[in-house]
């Protein structure tokens, strides 16, 4: 959604006209408000809002099953390892570090 002008608001006007721009926003637009010159806040429709949460966990849950899936092919393909086997790994390459960090 393009803004214009008039979406653009100073919290000043915002406190002076609050029901007005309610009215907008409930009728489709969406307001930034600005503090200072610089964008602080956005007045938009609550139904918008959780439209928006609810995408956003949409794509959290397509990153998890884009995650299981390289999982299982990693599985498939006997690219795994013991997590003990790793985690010792990963402490026997933190003490060398370490060490070549001291010299």
């Amino acid at each position: 959604m393009a803004f214009t002008a008039s979406d653009i608001v100073s919290l000043t006007q915002a406190r002076a006209n609050l029901s007005e721009l309610a009215d907008q926003v409930k009728a489709g637009s969406e307001k930034i408000i600005t503090k200072n010159g610089e964008s602080y806040v956005a007045l938009i429709d609550a139904e918008r809002l959780d439209y928006y949460h609810r995408l956003e966990r949409e794509r959290i849950h397509l990153l998890l099953i884009d995650d299981i899936e390289k999982g299982a092919a990693d599985t498939e393909a006997d690219r795994t390892r013991n997590a003990r086997t790793a985690l010792a790994d990963l402490k026997r390459n933190t003490k060398r570090i370490s060490r070549s960090r001291v010299r």
